[in-house]
C-alpha cells in the first residue's frame, strides 16, 4: 500500500476571507483619546505605554472587544523611530511594536473571530521637498515598525491618517517588502476636502487602486457625514473594498479638555449609510469610544449580510513589491507634459565651455536703481557674463530681487542669476513667484535656504521655511517638467536654469557633501561655491564631491578690501573661514595704506582664481561694498579678459556717447 500523502497545511487569513465574501467588518474606536481620558496627557508618548503601562492599553482593547469590534488596532500609531526618537526611545522601536501586538492579541483571544491589525501612522517628519526626510529614510523607518509588528504576529496592517499620498505609498512599499499580509490603506482629508498637496478623493482612489493593498479608504479629520460625502466619489474609481474610520465630529475644548460631540446614535445611522455605499471596513477614529462601537455593531447586524465579493489581496492589481509612484493626473485633454523651453544665455555659455564669469551685486536699500544700473553697465563693458542678485542677504530689507532682476535685464540686457530664498515665502508663494519669474524672462535661479531673521536688522520678523533649498529645487524642477508640487500638470512649464550653493570649507564636510548630492538629485544643474581661500581644502572638497564631476561649478572668489574686512568675514559671517596666513597678509598690507590693503586682497583673489580655473567651469566674484572695479581686476587674470584701465576707458566712451 503506497504511503498516505500528507495534506498541505493552508493557513487562511480571516480578514481576506471576510473581504472576499463582501462582509462588513467592524473595527475599533480611538485609542489616543481613550488614553487621554485615563489621565495620559499629550506630552507623553502613547506608544511607550505598551512597555510602561500595558494595563491601560489592555483596558481600552477589552472595551472594544466587549463592544463588538472584530478588528483591534495595536497601540503603535506613532511607534516609528522618528517619533519615538523625540522621547529617546528610537532604539526600542521593534520592542514597542511587538509589545503592542502582544497586548492586543491577548485581548482579541477573549472575543470571537477578532483579528489584530498593526497600526502604522505617518513618520512625523515631512518628505522632501516640504521637509528633509528622504524617501529612502522613510522606508527604512517604516520597515523597522513593520518588523516589530510582523514579529509580534499581526493578522493585517492598517496604514492610517496619511495626509501625503506619496508617504502612504512608501509605507505600502515597506510593508510589502517584508510581508504579504493584508493591508488597509487610509488617507485623511483637510477641511478643503483634499489630502495634502490637493489630491482629491477620486485621485486617491485611482492611485491606491493600482497598489498591492486589500482595502482603501479614509479616516480621521472629519465626522461621518463628511467622510461619507468623500467615500462616494472614491467608489467610482476603484474595485477594491472601501474603509471608513470617521472622527466623532469636530473636537471642542471645554474647560481645558478636548471633547468630541457626535453621539453613538448618530454614528449608527451613518454606519448604515456607509455600508450601503460600499464600505466594508468601518470603525471610529478620534473621539469615538466603546459606546460608538456598540451602536455601530448593532447597525451592521440590522443590515444583515451584504452581498458582493470583491477580489482582494496583493496580486489583485499590481504585483507585490512593484509599486507605482503617485502619478500626476492628466490634463483635460490627456496631453503629455509640455516640452521644456529654451535655455538661458548662461546655460548656453556653459554648454560651449566658455568659462562664464558672474559678479554679485546687492539690491539697494531703497527704490533707487540708478547706481546699480551703472554698475551693471560697467561690468558689461568688462565682458562679465552675468550678475548675481542676492535675496535679502544677511536678512536685510532691500529692493525685491526679482523686480531688480527684471529691471536689470530689461534696461541693460545683462543676464541675471536670481538668488531666491525659502525664508520669506510658503510653498504657495514660492510656486507663484517662480511662475512669475518665468513670465518676466528670468531663467537663472539660485536656490538658497536663506539667513534667519535673527542675523539681520529685524530679528523679530517671522521666518517661514516651509522648505529648504533642497525642497525649493524640487519644486522648481517640477515646474520645469510642467508639474506643480501636487503633481498636477500645468498648461506650460518653466525653463528655469537651476543652481545651488556649496561650501568647500564647511566644518562638517560630510554633511555638506550629502546635501550637495541631494541638491543635484533634486534638480540642481550648476553649483556656486562659497568664497574660497584655502586651496588645499578646496581641492580636497572638489575631489570628494562625486556629483560635481557631472555638472558645472562656479568657484566663489571674494577680493578682500582690508584687514578689517577679512576679520569681519571670518568672525561674523556663517560659513566663511579665512585662514590665518591670509588674514595676516591683509593686516600687513592694510597697515601701509587702504590702497595697499585693497590691492593685496585682489592679488590673493587673482591667485586663487588662476589656480582653480583648470578645475572648474566658471567664476562667481563677490566684490565687497559693491566695488565692481575689484571684480574686474580679479577677472582680468583669466585669458582674454580686459584689464581695469581698458574697461574704464571703454565705459567712459560709452557713457559719453
Amino acid at each position: 500500500m503506497p504511503p498516505e500523502k500528507k495534506k498541505k497545511l493552508v493557513v487562511e487569513n480571516p480578514f481576506r476571507r471576510w473581504m472576499e465574501a463582501g462582509q462588513a467588518v467592524l473595527g475599533d474606536g480611538a485609542m489616543g483619546t481613550r488614553l487621554y481620558e485615563r489621565g495620559i496627557y499629550i506630552n507623553r508618548n502613547f506608544d511607550a505605554l505598551n512597555l510602561s503601562d500595558p494595563h491601560l492599553v489592555k483596558a481600552v482593547h477589552r472595551e472594544y472587544v466587549q463592544a463588538g469590534a472584530r478588528i483591534l488596532e495595536t497601540n503603535t500609531f506613532g511607534a516609528n523611530p522618528h517619533k519615538l526618537g523625540k522621547f529617546g526611545l528610537a532604539e526600542k522601536t521593534e520592542e514597542i511594536n511587538r509589545a503592542g501586538v502582544a497586548i492586543a492579541r491577548r485581548c482579541a483571544s477573549e472575543g470571537a473571530n477578532v483579528v489584530v491589525a498593526g497600526s502604522i501612522g505617518p513618520i512625523g517628519n515631512a518628505l522632501t521637498p516640504v521637509g528633509n526626510l528622504s524617501p529612502k529614510e522613510a522606508v527604512r523607518a517604516f520597515k523597522r515598525q513593520v518588523t516589530g509588528l510582523r514579529e509580534g504576529g499581526v493578522d493585517l496592517f492598517i496604514l492610517e491618517t496619511f495626509l501625503d499620498l506619496n508617504a502612504l505609498l512608501l509605507a505600502i512599499e515597506a510593508v510589502r517588502s517584508l510581508s504579504d499580509l493584508p493591508i488597509v490603506a487610509l488617507m485623511t482629508l483637510n477641511p478643503e476636502i483634499t489630502a495634502g498637496f490637493g489630491h482629491t478623493p477620486a485621485h486617491i482612489a485611482r492611485t491606491l487602486d493600482k497598489q498591492p493593498v486589500d482595502v482603501i479608504g479614509l479616516n480621521c479629520s472629519t465626522g461621518p457625514h463628511d467622510l461619507l460625502e468623500n467615500i462616494i466619489p472614491m467608489r467610482e474609481h476603484t474595485s477594491k473594498p472601501l474603509a471608513a474610520f470617521p472622527n466623532a465630529g469636530e473636537p471642542r475644548v471645554v474647560e481645558g479638555r478636548i471633547l468630541y460631540m457626535s453621539t453613538p446614535e448618530y454614528f449608527a445611522e451613518y454606519t448604515k449609510r456607509l455600508v450601503q455605499h460600499g464600505v466594508r471596513v468601518i470603525g471610529g477614529c478620534c473621539g469615538t469610544g466603546p459606546r460608538h462601537i456598540t451602536a455601530m455593531a448593532a447597525a451592521i447586524r440590522a443590515l444583515g449580510p451584504v452581498a458582493g465579493p470583491i477580489k482582494t489581496g496583493p496580486d489583485s492589481s499590481t504585483a507585490a513589491g512593484k509599486l507605482e509612484v503617485a502619478s500626476p493626473e492628466e490634463d483635460d485633454e490627456g496631453q503629455p507634459v509640455p516640452p521644456r523651453g529654451k535655455r538661458s544665455t548662461l546655460a548656453k555659455l556653459l554648454d560651449i565651455n566658455a568659462f562664464p564669469v558672474c559678479c554679485e551685486l546687492h539690491p539697494p536699500r531703497s527704490s533707487l536703481k540708478g547706481l546699480i544700473l551703472r554698475q551693471v553697465k560697467f561690468l558689461k563693458a568688462a565682458a562679465i557674463d552675468a550678475v548675481n542678485i542676492p535675496d535679502g542677504p544677511r536678512a536685510s530689507a532691500r529692493m525685491a530681487p526679482m523686480a531688480l532682476a527684471h529691471i536689470v535685464q530689461r534696461e541693460t540686457e545683462m543676464d541675471v542669476i536670481l538668488h531666491y530664498t525659502c525664508r520669506d515665502r510658503n510653498i504657495l508663494g514660492i510656486q507663484s513667484d517662480l511662475l512669475g519669474a518665468q513670465a518676466l524672462g528670468i531663467q537663472n535661479l539660485l536656490a538658497v535656504t536663506g539667513d534667519p531673521p535673527k542675523l539681520g536688522d529685524y530679528p523679530m520678523a517671522t521666518a517661514v521655511y516651509d522648505v529648504d533649498s533642497i525642497g525649493l529645487l524640487n519644486i522648481a524642477s517640477n515646474l520645469n517638467r510642467s508639474l506643480d508640487l501636487a503633481g498636477k500638470p500645468l498648461s506650460k512649464g518653466t525653463s528655469l536654469f537651476l543652481g545651488a550653493g556649496f561650501n568647500p570649507a564647511a566644518i562638517d564636510l560630510k554633511l555638506e557633501l550629502d546635501r550637495l548630492a541631494r541638491k543635484i538629485d533634486n534638480g540642481a544643474e550648476y553649483i556656486l561655491t562659497q568664497p574660497v581661500f584655502d586651496l588645499d581644502r578646496v581641492m580636497d572638497a572638489l575631489d570628494r564631491a562625486e556629483g560635481l564631476k557631472h555638472i558645472p561649478v562656479f568657484i566663489g572668489i571674494l577680493p578682500l578690501a582690508s584687514y578689517r574686512n577679512a576679520e569681519f568675514f571670518h568672525n561674523e559671517v556663517p560659513g566663511m573661514e579665512i585662514p590665518k596666513p591670509i588674514r595676516e597678509q591683509m593686516r600687513v598690507a592694510s597697515e601701509k595704506s587702504r590702497e595697499h590693503g585693497m590691492q593685496e586682497g585682489v592679488a590673493i583673489a587673482r591667485s586663487m582664481l588662476e589656480q582653480l580655473a583648470r578645475r572648474v567651469q566658471g567664476a562667481y566674484i563677490m566684490p565687497p561694498f559693491g566695488k565692481v572695479e575689484l571684480a574686474v581686476e580679479t577677472a582680468a587674470v583669466l585669458p582674454g579678459r580686459p584689464e581695469l584701465s581698458e574697461v574704464q576707458a571703454l565705459y567712459d566712451d560709452e557713457e559719453t556717447a
